[in-house]
């Protein structure tokens, strides 16, 4: 949680509320209207509505049907001024509801509010008794200033709902309330409107949560209280009393209380396990989380959640335990669209951290499903696997299987193949493959970003320069280039002032990236500033004790005199990478052995 009183919403609480208790709406009547799914011009006058409207009986002439088709084809085409007034005046004439609904269709489209309100106010008065033609005038009048026009719907909205459905009609107009601009009129409208249904427990919750939209704390807890008094069994009652708080001792004790005298509440005790997670109170958490699971073995939300804090907790064994369980779960119910994805890669990562590369691969390899959302991470990290494993040729077929359509996935997977030859020293094979890419894509800043530092690699530095400044034209804000060349004029003692200006640049940009101090300090170095060149690379240093800054700082201390820390300094970089070529080149180039 980004917030540690988001223990729940009123609206994704009532979502599920209104699904479990209203009839199932028609599959039309539930969407919202887009251009793309929209009737077409000649059914909207010939046949019966989805949604239930009455129609009038309009007989589809020939000229009716050209304007019609016509409107339909300039509005595909990028017109709507033309399109909205042919439908609205059709709508007029023929008293169809559908074409003023499309008329409105159209304004949205175009983003023209006062052609779709009035679209939309005509659509309600051809269909009186259309329930989303009056949602739609709601929710876009509650935007307006024209807000108080709501008031009387919503009044007789809510006294003509059943007894039973009256509680989902509150929080449907809390929720199109809590949109308007003007928190103030609509909390006011919404007081109104509830008093005749104090009695209900539901009134106090929309209440708690309108004044918590303004910042009326106190009187949010005295709702949410009232509610709870009214069902003092309400789990939604009791989330709510904890959201409003705004204190998470507070809202602690009002879980713990509740769970107290409602053991078996599921909602609230997740909740509960939630807020001590986002406390980092880890082993708390876990506790609620496993109680949870004694009366829901199968709950994944929960076998989820202890694998996350098994891992925060660097039980590896216990987490592992955990997302198979999930998966094995998530096997036996076929119909839950929730995505294995994360877990599938989690479990990836502890195989791999225990040297089990084929393991590793084998969960990768059941992220299968092209549509989900990881499908490419997870084959793109099956990849790397193998590539780590020295089998380089495996490694880049494995990413010629990648299945896509979308050109940014198709540059990001060239990028990949020219990282694994570039990591195997294959330069000028990297170098092409980046080559050819560009060709497909000559204006992908990533590619032209490696292209640029493959380039300086080969000795190409006109064409490095040219591919670093291509993409500061195409992402300005990209720091990474301004570095880049900085560094490498830096590192070749040419254009001195110029460096330091694109580094300069690059740091206000990032000014907490250590490898951006870097550069400052050894442009610093070059220029002899070697007192700002030390003070630039022990804030470098200190952020990340990487080798590459170690051998610049440490070079910057031999040339200040101070040869023991400069050798104490070089002695960390080569215990972490004994093979650092910055290392190795510096030693021999000052004639020092450590």
């Amino acid at each position: 949680m980004k917030n540690a009183f988001a223990i729940v919403t009123l609206s994704a609480l009532m979502a599920t509320h209104a699904m479990a208790q209203t009839p199932a709406a028609p599959a039309d009547a539930a969407a919202s209207p887009s251009v793309a799914s929209s009737p077409q011009a000649p059914e909207a006058v010939s046949k019966d509505g989805d949604s239930g409207d009455k129609l009038p009986k309009v007989e589809l002439s020939s000229d009716l049907l050209y304007k019609l088709t016509r409107a339909e084809m300039e509005f595909k085409s990028g017109q709507w001024q033309g399109p909205y007034v042919t439908m609205m005046v059709a709508a007029q004439q023929t008293r169809d509801p559908r074409l003023a609904r499309r008329a409105s269709e159209m304004a949205l489209a175009a983003k023209q509010g006062g052609e779709a309100l009035a679209a939309i106010r005509l659509w309600r008065e051809l269909a009186p008794d259309s329930d989303e033609a009056t949602q739609f005038f709601l929710g876009f009048v509650v935007l307006t200033e024209k807000i108080d026009e709501a008031e009387p719907i919503f009044a007789q909205r809510l006294a003509n709902a059943p007894q039973g459905a009256r509680g989902v009609a509150l929080f449907q107009m809390q929720q199109i309330l809590a949109r308007s601009n003007d928190k103030l009129y609509a909390y006011s409208m919404l007081t109104r409107l509830v008093e005749p249904y104090l009695d209900m427990f539901e009134a106090h919750l929309v209440l708690a949560q309108g004044a918590l939209s303004i910042d009326e704390r106190d009187r949010a807890i005295r709702e949410a209280n009232k509610a709870l008094a009214i069902k003092p069994n309400s789990e939604l009652a009791a989330l709510t009393l904890a959201q409003v708080t705004g204190e998470p001792e507070a809202a602690n004790k009002v879980l713990v209380a509740f769970l107290q005298k409602n053991p078996d509440a599921v909602e609230v005790r997740a909740a509960y396990a939630r807020l001590l997670v986002e406390q980092k109170q880890l082993e708390a958490a876990r506790d609620q989380f496993l109680l949870l699971l004694k009366s829901q073995p199968d709950n994944v939300g929960g076998l989820y959640a202890l694998g996350i804090v098994a891992l925060q907790l660097e039980d590896t064994k216990g987490a592992e335990q955990y997302f198979k369980r999930f998966l094995a779960v998530l096997d036996k119910n076929p119909g839950d669209t929730r995505d294995p994805f994360k877990a599938l890669m989690i479990l990836s990562q502890i195989a791999e951290t225990r040297g089990d590369m084929a393991g590793a691969i084998a969960w990768l390899d059941k992220v299968d499903n092209s549509a989900s959302a990881g499908y490419v991470d997870a084959r793109l990290r099956r990849a790397q696997l193998i590539a780590r494993g020295g089998n380089l040729d495996a490694a880049r077929k494995a990413l010629t299987e990648i299945e896509t359509s979308d050109p940014a996935v198709q540059a990001q997977v060239l990028l990949v193949d020219a990282q694994f030859l570039r990591d195997a020293n294959y330069l000028q094979s990297a170098f092409t493959v980046l080559e050819n890419a560009l060709l497909r894509f000559p204006n992908n800043p990533e590619l032209l970003y490696d292209y640029a530092l493959l380039a300086e690699r080969l000795d190409k530095m006109d064409l490095m320069e040219a591919s670093l400044r291509r993409v500061m034209a195409l992402a300005p804000d990209n720091q990474h280039a301004y570095n880049a060349l900085g560094y490498s004029l830096a590192e070749r003692g040419i254009r001195l002032p110029e460096a330091h200006a694109l580094i300069e640049k690059a740091l206000q940009m990032a000014p907490g990236d250590p490898f951006i101090m870097d550069s400052m300090g050894w442009v610093q170095f070059r220029m002899g500033n070697l007192a700002a060149a030390e003070t630039a690379l022990r804030r470098a240093y200190a952020v990340r004790s990487d080798p590459e800054i170690a051998v610049h700082l440490g070079e910057v201390l031999w040339q200040k005199g101070d040869k023991d820390e400069a050798q104490k300094l070089w002695r960390e970089a080569r215990s972490k990478d004994p093979k650092n070529d910055a290392l190795k080149s510096t030693l021999a180039r000052l004639n020092v052995s450590l």
